[in-house]
């Protein structure tokens, strides 16, 4: 009789005439669990976890049909609030290069949407370029801008 069966029965909770019900019952729970071990085979311990290898960004750009059909296109955007960002993001993303002219914006407002510009093409691996005080050039990482530049091109866009 098993301890829990000895403490239950000491407590009156179960007979001492159920003791034959028992052990059968226990008997046949243990014929079960060991024949759906032989079924399963033998048991290994040493289990390897999976391992999800993560793919390495290419820095091989493939030119897609929408690609493609962006690099005959250039958006230009002039906004007159922050809430204008929006489209500046979705243009960029899909890659199309972006023209942002902030001359219609006040200077606290301006100075947002250039830090969101920056961040923008930070995070898809473009370009930032000052063209005049108020317009700038957001290219896509495919994009290659050739011109005049007096700012080093590895360092990340400065406002003052």
């Amino acid at each position: 009789m098993g301890t829990w069966r000895n403490a239950m029965v000491a407590l009156g909770l179960a007979n001492e005439v159920d003791d034959e019900y028992y052990e059968d019952e226990l008997d046949r729970r243990d014929e079960a669990a060991s024949h759906r071990r032989a079924e399963r085979g033998p048991e290994t311990t040493d289990r390897e976890a999976q391992v999800t290898p993560i793919r390495q960004r290419s820095s091989v750009v493939a030119m897609t049909p929408a690609v493609e059909e962006s690099m005959h296109r250039i958006t230009t955007i002039h906004p007159r609030s922050y809430n204008d960002a929006k489209a500046i993001g979705e243009s960029f993303r899909d890659g199309v290069p972006v023209i942002v002219n902030l001359s219609d914006m006040q200077d606290g407002d301006a100075k947002r949407m250039v830090d969101f510009c920056a961040g923008l093409v930070f995070g898809l691996r473009g370009t930032i370029e000052r063209v005049t005080s108020k317009v700038f050039l957001l290219s896509p990482e495919f994009v290659q801008v050739d011109g005049d530049s007096s700012a080093d091109e590895d360092s990340f866009y400065n406002q003052s």
